[in-house]
């Protein structure tokens, strides 16, 4: 009977964990979908009014030339008069709504060409934020070397990493590691730590290989 039960439960919970990632993927794209077709419904109200088309084809169509405008607009600021054009634009909007520099910048950092991005440029790192002589360290970005040395790091928070702590820390608490890319780092981020043996155990033998063959 014991077995019976493990066996119900280990299935159930299988069962879940394969129908559960698929059902937030599903609610995310329909919540992401219902979002932009009530933002382009004035658009499409006016295909459905001017050339009768069915609903669903008006909604297509319209989230077709939001990207083809995307694209003629930016298309249009990679050139020298474009670029001069929006950053009149931009200075002029910061003025009368004081929150548009702030949300440009916050998606700048993901989606953008920003090089000083830490989820773009930023390099991982573990730190040892209380101390040399303290074992507890943190996952880290360095997003910047000072001229006497010390860096900037951000440490994103679990299991949202778009939200953190900024410190300042001498260079002999920082432990670079070159060799581990920025969205590995995120995941385990995002899982709250899960996957780091893995991670760090892969960077250590990385570097364990270049010693030996230098």
């Amino acid at each position: 009977m014991p077995k019976t039960k493990a066996f119900i439960k280990r299935s159930l919970i299988g069962g879940v964990l394969v129908i559960l990632p698929i059902a937030i993927l599903v609610f995310f794209f329909r919540w992401i979908f219902d979002l932009v077709t009530e933002l382009l419904t004035p658009l499409s109200d006016l295909l459905i009014k001017s050339y009768g088309m069915p609903h669903l084809a008006a909604d297509l169509l319209a989230v077709l030339i939001i990207i083809l405008l995307c694209f003629v607009l930016g298309t249009i600021i990679s050139t020298g008069v474009g670029k001069w054009a929006h950053d009149r634009f931009d200075s002029y909007l910061a003025k009368l709504a004081p929150g548009y520099r702030m949300i440009k910048e916050i998606i700048n950092q993901f989606f953008g060409d920003n090089n000083d991005s830490p989820f773009k440029s930023g390099q991982v790192a573990r730190v040892r934020l209380f101390g040399k002589a303290i074992e507890t360290s943190v996952t880290a970005l360095v997003t910047s070397q000072h001229t006497d040395g010390t860096f900037s790091i951000f440490i994103p928070t679990g299991p949202n990493p778009t939200s953190g702590m900024i410190y300042h820390v001498a260079p002999d608490l920082v432990e670079l590691l070159p060799n581990i890319k920025v969205d590995s780092a995120m995941r385990t981020i995002i899982s709250c730590g899960a996957g780091s043996n893995e991670l760090f155990s892969a960077a250590r033998a990385t570097k364990i290989n270049e010693a030996i063959s230098d």
